[in-house]
């Protein structure tokens, strides 16, 4: 490891290289209010393949200031970057990242014409271009409620900006900082303080770093940027999930204006190079070494798709079980229409052909397995198989189920164990072993599975059923706490009365054949013509895999429910026994009508 002072203009900058030199060059730029120190862990992860420079910007660490508080504009950040570039000796093309207020310094010199032919790649991490920010803002307004609800959830997360960029209020937010950063630093990012992060300056820091919000955000910038932020430098954005300051469309904003860009999401907040130092460290050794000529990865080609515009799940690996019909087909078939490529899984194949048929001809992609989720050795092959054949996958949407009807009395331990073993096992080992391999890989991911609103609703009719979803239900809500940890989301969507196949295949226990049918009939019509449709939930999943819900009533019907249940499970069992007393009185004149 060695250290330098580079002289730009007024300003020294504190430098320090890492690795042997004959390597390809790869520079880190860290943001407010941090230091190059921010780096360390990633740096020496990377320093056994690259040379590692890293350094601190003007006001922060071991770099002067400028005698003007306000001269932190981006045209002098170039300068600096500039002669730490020459103070080097990078004569060939570098490598960028960059975090924070260092991923903005980085857009600036890919898009500018001064830098950028000094560049091989750029990773852009929480920091987006202002020309990118201002083209997302437009189309976002311009396209409807959701794109409006999405740029006021922004400005919801930069209310601290006009707070660091006015007079007093700025000084005194920075310096209230230091005395909770480290806290925050632990509790909210994951990633324990160590020796120089936070930097011992970061008093003088924040203070000094001010001026990066005051001369690049304020009066003094000059109106809005100029241009659409284009850049023929490939690109490799690394956007954090949990970020409390960036929202992901915002993070997202290069799509449809990069053209060689990569998408990667990190399980993780801001810092996520101080909490997930070997994942950020993996991609960008990734990263460098494809565009360097080196060996591609599977990961870099789903993150190429992932960069598509208008694909929100570009890229994406996701498992739907029951896709044969129903919810199941639904939703494969709106993931595949979102950019996912989609693992359609059913125990009739041929049902899951025909949904992987109608992917195909809508130019998704999709492909067809036939397993049982009842069969704890099929499952685990078919985990397998989606693993050595496509990879861990992204999201999981256990939506197998069956339905069985009668009173518990006349529910036979064959009946019971089946309807357990699908409904209830079933998505055991579909979270479980999916669950586990994503952990494995440490990239996060989603994981659904499809209760019923019969987990909140008694029914002396449905007490097999609403017993093995009310299990599903809890089941996902324990899951989700024990996932969280590992960024991976569980959801539990319970949807209503919605018109599918399973309708006509519920069997009514301890019944003769022609009441079995006549019952059967009856209900699979009263749900047509109520004539809620499954795309309608699965539009709710893929809301629900966006927004990362716990639990997601989709009908009308479902979300009265849970709300009755959870207000008044008194007035909930009163309107149990006034739909049991009903179901009596069916189930009379169904056995009159047919004695």
């Amino acid at each position: 490891m060695r250290d330098q002072r580079v002289r730009s203009g007024e300003i020294e900058l504190a430098v320090r290289e890492r690795g042997e030199g004959s390597r390809p060059t790869v520079v880190l730029v860290h943001g407010y209010p941090d230091t190059g120190a921010m780096w360390d862990d990633v740096a020496e992860r990377l320093a056994g393949r690259f040379r590692v420079i890293t350094y601190d910007v003007r006001g922060a660490g071991g770099s002067s200031a400028p005698s003007d508080p306000l001269d932190y504009g981006l045209g002098a950040l170039m300068d600096d970057l500039e002669a730490v570039l020459d103070g080097v000796g990078a004569d060939e093309p570098v490598h960028l990242v960059g975090h924070d207020w260092g991923s903005v310094q980085g857009w600036e010199a890919v898009i500018g014409d001064r830098l950028r032919r000094r560049f091989a790649s750029f990773t852009s991490i929480s920091g987006p271009d202002r020309r990118h920010l201002a083209r997302w803002v437009r189309t976002a307004v311009r396209s409807g409620p959701r794109g409006v609800r999405e740029v006021l959830g922004q400005v919801r997360r930069s209310v601290y900006m006009p707070v660091l960029m006015a007079p007093r209020a700025g000084e005194l937010a920075a310096r209230l900082l230091p005395a909770g950063f480290a806290r925050d630093l632990r509790l909210r990012e994951g990633a324990e303080p160590r020796p120089g992060h936070p930097a011992a300056t970061l008093a003088r820091d924040a203070r000094n770093g001010l001026g990066l919000y005051r001369a690049n955000l304020g009066r003094r910038r000059g109106g809005p940027p100029e241009g659409d932020g284009r850049t023929d430098v490939p690109v490799q954005l690394i956007v954090p999930i949990k970020d409390r300051y960036g929202s992901q469309p915002l993070l997202l904003s290069p799509r449809g204006v990069v053209p060689n860009l990569y998408v990667r999401r990190a399980p993780a907040g801001h810092w996520v190079a101080r909490s997930h130092p070997d994942l950020v460290a993996r991609w960008i050794t990734e990263f460098v070494e494809h565009v360097e000529g080196g060996p591609g990865t599977p990961g870099l080609a789903h993150a190429r798709a992932a960069a598509e515009p208008g694909k929100e799940f570009g890229g994406d690996l996701v498992v739907v079980t029951g896709a044969g019909s129903g919810i199941g087909r639904a939703t494969a078939r709106a993931f595949a229409a979102a950019g996912a490529r989609v693992v359609v899984a059913d125990i009739d194949e041929g049902g899951a052909k025909r949904t992987v048929d109608e992917i195909g001809a809508d130019g998704g992609e999709a492909h067809v397995y036939r397993v049982d989720v009842a069969d704890p050795d099929a499952m685990e092959q078919f985990a397998g198989y989606v693993k050595d054949t496509f990879g861990v996958p992204d999201i999981v949407v256990n939506n197998a189920g069956i339905a069985l009807a009668g009173s518990l009395l006349e529910t036979p331990e064959e009946d019971w164990e089946r309807i357990r073993s699908i409904n209830l096992d079933g998505m055991y080992r579909g979270s479980r072993l999916f669950g586990r391999q994503m952990v494995e890989r440490g990239e996060g991911g989603h994981i659904v599975v499809l209760s019923s609103l019969a987990a909140f609703t008694p029914s002396a009719e449905l007490p097999a059923y609403g017993a093995t979803k009310a299990a599903v239900l809890q089941l996902a809500e324990c899951f989700r706490l024990d996932m969280e940890r590992y960024g991976i989301g569980v959801t539990a969507v319970c949807p209503g009365a919605v018109d599918t196949p399973i309708t006509r295949q519920t069997r009514f226990v301890g019944m003769s054949p022609a009441v079995d049918a006549e019952l059967r009939d009856k209900m699979a019509r009263a749900i047509e013509r109520r004539g809620y449709p499954p795309e309608k939930v699965a539009q709710a999943i893929l809301r629900a895999v966006r927004q990362d819900a716990a639990v997601v009533p989709v009908a009308v019907e479902a979300r009265v429910a849970r709300t009755i249940a959870r207000v008044s499970p008194g007035a909930n069992r009163a309107l149990a026994r006034l739909g049991r007393r009903a179901g009596d009185r069916l189930l009379t004149d169904v056995r009159r009508r047919l004695d």
